[in-house]
């Protein structure tokens, strides 16, 4: 109803060590220019440390200057850091690891996968790449976006996902053989988010590809999820996909749920999509019934209500994020700003944060260089310019470099308390922290363009735009432009808006020419509006670009004696 056209409509698509008192009104005079190039500085030291001592292993392990395997062996922190590079304006190196991942990276192997790391991270870095070859100089394929080399990379990658899939709820296993499928004897139970984490991903697979089944899936899944929800509204952290009863039952936005209510919000985004946008509604109600106390978010039991963890984890730092999203601007900041003494306290986020005590949870003390409250600042940062999000910012540079940077890299923080480190550095270090952290100090990035400048690119299927703005980050960070999903659909019989051709044909002298040029059907190239507001709009009217100056022109079929065309020129019956 009108909650859903609300939030569908106009969209913002758009650290540190204990401060010194007085400090946030230098932060307010902070030099941006110079945290940006700290951070690209950052990123180099991690990355070329990477090539040098860890390729092709997933992961570099920066206190013995070594590789290891993590989640498949797909060289896995150059495919989540290949987007970053063309961020940071590295078009070279862009377009030489495009090359060695072509030739290097093969997902027909014995390996047991996570369906869930592997598609946000191998799935999604592909399927950014390969939207943004275009931009990084790469050659592109005439096909263009609707194929090319990464594109089939993506697609192979996500085929070898599709047999966790197969159970009688739709829901997905956890765990996947490359090769042989889903092993005999795989645990049946899947966290909520291993679930309900794939619509960004396989709907942009099945627009470029064609194919269907991707976003079938996907759909499915989040369906089966919402079909099992609790009455009072709420769902659980881990369930049976193959009989839908829920093994753990706490209730919450963190691990286990998390992403799941993300790709609700983005995936109405992303697919204009009112019924995902209307699960997101019904469930952020329920959250905000139950789980939320003085702008924290508690674990409360699912069928009940009832508290049963009054604990903040790390992840759930990306939820005012995902509130800016939405449009919930003033709730998303309160409780940023609970997340953001959290870090003061101790120059980072602790995995887990007992809020009645105000202090770590025995055995969760550890700051893994996750992203996600430097995501929320920078997204809440685009809506609101307030200078408390870019001392977020200048904190989590200078906690980063001074507990966590060594000789290889950047080491996962074991423990907050002491600042003991451990023998690895993940790979959304690059893709997520850094990106993020770079974005919020890079206000002109093209990640941030408000839709006034525009690509228009011929597909086999005709023109369409792209690199409009409005880029939709996977929960990896990979950014996916929506325009795309537009490009590679057959198109349906021409639609001509006669009314305003005629207008314009009988304004002009017989004798003088003019062109056409035929309208995307709606929903190519940009996110539509709700039908209701486009029919308050007038039939006629232009939209401008410093690209494009031809109108783009839409409406319903007309009948065949007003559309009577000879060589580009229109008659009606009595002409």
């Amino acid at each position: 109803g009108a909650a859903v056209r609300r939030f569908l409509g106009p969209l913002l698509c758009l650290c540190a060590l204990r401060l010194p008192a007085g400090s946030g009104a230098a932060a307010r005079g902070l030099d941006v220019a110079s945290y940006r190039e700290r951070v690209r500085a950052m990123f180099y030291h991690a990355y070329e440390h990477y090539l040098e001592s860890a390729f092709p292993y997933d992961e570099l392990r920066p206190l013995t200057c070594d590789g290891q395997d993590t989640w498949g062996s797909f060289s896995l922190t150059l495919i989540d850091a290949l987007d970053t590079l063309l961020i940071l304006g590295n078009v070279s190196e862009f377009q030489r690891v495009v090359n060695v991942l072509q030739e290097g990276v093969d997902f027909d192997i014995d390996v047991n996968a996570s369906v869930f790391e592997t598609n946000i991270r191998v799935v999604g870095g592909l399927l950014s790449a390969h939207l943004l070859s275009r931009k990084a100089g790469l050659e592109v394929e005439a096909g263009w976006p609707c194929s090319g080399p990464l594109l089939r990379m993506a697609e192979e990658a996500a085929r070898k996902l599709l047999p966790a899939f197969q159970t009688p709820t739709g829901m997905p296993y956890g765990t996947v053989n490359l090769l042989h499928g889903v092993n005999p004897g795989e645990t049946p139970v899947t966290c909520t988010a291993g679930i309900g984490t794939f619509i960004v991903e396989f709907a942009t697979l099945s627009h470029l590809t064609g194919d269907p089944v991707f976003e079938d899936v996907a759909r499915k899944a989040l369906k089966a999820l919402w079909k099992n929800r609790s009455d009072i509204g709420l769902v659980g952290n881990h369930i049976d996909v193959l009989t839908a009863k829920w093994v753990a039952q706490d209730a919450g936005i963190g691990a286990g749920v998390d992403s799941y209510f993300e790709y609700l919000v983005k995936g109405a985004i992303l697919l204009q999509d009112k019924e995902l946008m209307s699960m997101f509604v019904e469930y952020n109600k329920a959250i905000k019934n139950y789980t939320k106390f003085d702008d924290w978010y508690l674990w409360v039991q699912m069928y009940k209500g009832t508290v049963s963890m009054p604990v903040f984890q790390s992840l759930e730092a990306y939820w005012p994020g995902l509130q800016s999203l939405i449009g919930d601007v003033d709730n998303a900041m309160r409780t940023f700003l609970n997340y953001y003494t959290v870090w003061k306290q101790f120059g980072g986020l602790p995995e887990f944060y007992n809020i009645p005590q105000g202090y770590t949870v025995d055995k969760r003390e550890g700051y893994p260089l996750r992203p996600e409250l430097i995501e929320s600042a920078m997204y809440l940062y685009r809506a609101t310019r307030d200078p408390t999000l870019l001392e977020l910012g200048r904190d989590a540079v200078e906690s980063i470099e001074k507990i966590s940077k060594v000789d290889c890299g950047f080491a996962t923080i074991k423990d907050l308390r002491d600042h003991r480190l451990d023998n690895r550095m993940e790979s959304f270090f690059l893709a997520e922290t850094i990106k993020y952290l770079y974005l919020l100090f890079d206000p002109d990035n093209f990640i941030h363009n408000d839709g006034s400048d525009f690509d228009v690119v011929v597909t086999p299927y005709g023109e369409c735009v792209l690199s409009a703005g409005g880029y939709i980050f996977n929960t990896e960070a990979h950014p996916i432009d929506p325009a795309a999903l537009h490009c590679c659909r057959k198109r349906r019989e021409e639609q001509w808006e006669v009314e305003d051709l005629m207008r314009e044909f009988y304004s002009q002298k017989k004798t003088k020419k003019f062109t056409l040029k035929r309208a995307p059907d709606p929903g190519e190239g940009e996110i539509i509006k709700d039908p209701k507001d486009v029919s308050s709009e007038k039939a006629g009217e232009k939209r401008n670009s410093k690209k494009s100056s031809h109108s783009l022109l839409s409406c319903p079929s007309q009948s065949f004696n007003s559309k009577l065309a000879v060589l580009g020129q229109v008659f009606l019956d009595n002409t």
